[in-house]
């Protein structure tokens, strides 16, 4: 609500400004009728017009605006009309030259409104400098508070600027980050895929250059070796429709050695003990049959989440991986009981996007974040409708 109010106030600015000067409308509406015959009630009016109506154009247009009512007031000297309500509104044209130009300007401004108060106290107190002296000075502090004022506005509104100007700047930098290590990310996802399909051709060259050799001698060998040909397609095609929409930013393929899966979580898990972080491992449910990419996955999974254990949870924090199989998804959950939200982070950590982006693939997702109590938590959650053939491999 607060918000509306200001942006409404922000784009009708020379409605506010308007509203602001009814007070002085009415006081000078008010004066009309005290007025000697001296001053006809229409220059009197047109007087207070020329002063308050520029004012409703102040912060489009400071500088002219503050000529205008310089000018009138002028004007008004030259006519020796003393003081009325409407001569108010110089201060508020010397209070926007200053808090919206440059500083020079709000000096000129400044010097211009102390040198009419000076012609006006000269015009009126005709006794001396004694009686003058007063006048003067109070003239002189209020412009100068005016002054001050606008000065002190100006600063602010500079200072507020530049912070916006940093936050977005520093917006634009985070987004870019994340849009680099999601980049990265897939390139690096990409490397692994390659790997994986890779592979698996390797494997199928293998059993054809085997049933080729058994074809006539051993015929239920060949026919063996051809559907373990098709089930090694099936899966390297599956992998290579999602490498379609994977950019590569590397091209280093000299490596074709199969990636890290289900099996070697052990050895990631004691690799992690070793490193001084106890795990306790519990895995319920019969582990399918999973393609390559989606082992690889999983244990990404639970190797950032354990690594993020070891660099923020603390010399005395401990973790748990549990790893839930079931017909059509794999839950792995790993969390820890160390310094949670309490643990210091610069920002430009990129693990959980990446963590994000791998599961993403498969059209699983990744909730993480402190557990309450205490700690951080990762449940990650891969679906596995596509090759969910049972199989009695797993975790212990």
């Amino acid at each position: 609500m607060v918000g509306r109010i200001w942006e409404w106030w922000r784009g009708h600015a020379p409605l506010v400004d308007a509203g602001f000067l009814l007070p002085v409308v009415l006081l000078t509406a008010i004066q009309t009728s005290d007025l000697t015959h001296d001053v006809p009630v229409a220059g009197y009016a047109a007087l207070s017009v020329g002063l308050l109506l520029p004012l409703v154009w102040r912060r489009r247009w400071p500088v002219p605006t503050f000529c205008i009512v310089a000018l009138v007031s002028l004007v008004q000297w030259c006519f020796h009309v003393t003081l009325i309500p409407a001569n108010f509104v110089v201060l508020v044209g010397l209070y926007t030259v200053t808090a919206y130009t440059t500083p020079w300007r709000g000096l000129a401004a400044l010097g211009t409104a102390q040198l009419g108060a000076l012609m006006e106290v000269l015009q009126v107190w005709t006794g001396g400098w004694k009686d003058i002296e007063g006048p003067l000075l109070f003239f002189a502090v209020v412009n100068f508070g005016v002054w001050i004022l606008g000065l002190h506005i100006r600063t602010r509104r500079e200072y507020l600027r530049s912070v916006e100007d940093r936050a977005a700047r520093l917006e634009r930098e985070r987004e870019n980050e994340l849009r680099m290590a999601r980049a990265g990310e897939r390139s690096r996802i990409a490397r692994e895929l390659h790997d994986v399909v890779a592979h698996n051709v390797s494997v199928m060259v293998v059993q054809a250059d085997g049933a080729s050799y058994t074809l006539d001698t051993d015929p239920a060998r060949a026919r063996q070796a051809l559907t373990a040909i098709s089930e090694t397609g099936r899966t390297a095609l599956g992998e290579m429709r999602r490498l379609l929409g994977v950019l590569r930013a590397d091209d280093d393929v000299s490596v074709y050695a199969p990636q890290p899966g289900l099996a070697q979580l052990g050895d990631l898990v004691d690799q992690v003990r070793h490193a001084g972080l106890p795990v306790d491992v519990q895995a319920s449910g019969e582990p399918p049959s999973l393609a390559e990419g989606r082992q690889l996955t999983i244990y990404r999974v639970v190797q950032e989440a354990l690594t993020n254990t070891l660099k923020h949870g603390g010399p005395e924090a401990t973790a748990r991986v549990r790893l839930g199989y079931g017909p059509d998804e794999v839950r792995v959950e790993i969390s820890d009981d160390g310094r949670g939200a309490a643990a210091s982070d610069d920002g430009r950590g990129h693990g959980l996007p990446g963590m994000r982006e791998r599961v993403g693939v498969y059209g699983g997702e990744v909730r993480a974040g402190p557990r309450v109590g205490g700690g951080f938590e990762v449940v990650a959650r891969i679906p596995v409708r596509e090759d969910a053939v049972m199989s009695g491999k797993g975790v212990r």
